[in-house]
């Protein structure tokens, strides 16, 4: 899994487990859903940490609670 990947899952897993849709904490953030669902598909491959913090505000965890995930442990090296 690369980086990219494993945000995506973990944004996914996050509204699974805070009861959120997509557009729900879209929303509720203010991140446009566009960004979000680019964040989800292959549009995005760099999502922004900005964009990240905002999600987390509006779940109400930190940053680091949202990269304190073994999704984030041996990623697929990014430089080659």
């Amino acid at each position: 899994m690369n980086a990219k990947e494993a945000v995506a899952r973990r944004i996914k897993d996050l509204c699974e487990e805070k009861d959120f849709t997509i557009n729900g904490i879209a929303d509720y953030s203010g991140v446009a859903p566009s960004t979000v669902y680019s964040m989800l598909n292959q549009k995005s491959q760099n999502p922004g940490v900005v964009s990240i913090k905002k999600l987390c505000d509006g779940w109400g965890i930190s940053l680091r609670e949202f990269f304190d995930s073994e999704l984030f442990e041996n990623l697929e090296q990014e430089i080659f």
